[in-house]
């Protein structure tokens, strides 16, 4: 329990920006994110979800695809388990003319304030057998995720087949307030207090 006076919550504010991406063979794609965080977390500003615009590839660079999607959120907490992850999921049209997924993706919010860049290996959900490989070609819809927050999740997601499809990489800014008066250390130079052990732990264990 917190003394009197002292903050009964920490705030961690995050800003940046989704990047880009890269899809061989893959082009005209663009991105949906939203925030997985655990119970004792709660939003107090910013977008916990959004959509980017169509972006193709440009010829300087002509395997990746810019976005520069920004994201900003604010959380409160009581308790670092089920710190927030961002899930990222990438749609383009297929040879139908059809919006796809082209990629599903998570990482978790950086612990450490500061500037911060990641880059998430994206995978695609895969039909388990030929007929239903047949019948996803020919009708033009292919296998997804009805909630893609099921992405962090963890949970029942080892039974899904998934191939590996493309990189997006993000841009974090973290900033913390009043974790060290709760008695968590997240600084650089606290690599190995005890109190930053937990806070890992507990962010892992979600």
């Amino acid at each position: 329990m917190a003394a009197a006076g002292s903050p009964d919550v920490f705030l961690v504010a995050v800003s940046g920006q989704i990047e880009s991406g890269q899809f061989p063979g893959f082009d005209d794609l663009y991105c949906k994110f939203c925030f997985v965080y655990g119970q004792d977390w709660v939003p107090t500003a910013g977008l916990e979800e959004g959509i980017s615009q169509i972006t193709s590839k440009s010829d300087a660079a002509n395997s990746t695809l810019v976005w520069n999607f920004p994201i900003d959120i604010t959380f409160k907490s009581t308790n670092p388990s089920g710190w927030p992850q961002i899930v990222v999921s990438v749609y383009g049209p297929d040879f139908f003319g059809n919006d796809v997924v082209r990629g599903y993706g998570a990482v978790h919010v950086p612990i450490m304030p500061g500037r911060h860049m990641r880059t998430i290996p994206m995978f695609v959900p895969e039909s388990t057998s030929r007929l239903q490989k047949f019948t996803s070609w020919f009708t033009g819809r292919r296998p997804e995720f009805t909630d893609p927050r099921v992405v962090a999740q963890g949970e029942g997601r080892e039974v899904t087949r998934v191939r590996s499809q493309g990189f997006v990489t993000i841009s974090f800014n973290v900033v913390t307030k009043d974790m060290k008066k709760l008695g968590y250390e997240v600084t650089p130079s606290d690599m190995q207090n005890h109190s930053l052990v937990s806070v890992t732990e507990g962010i892992h264990n979600y």
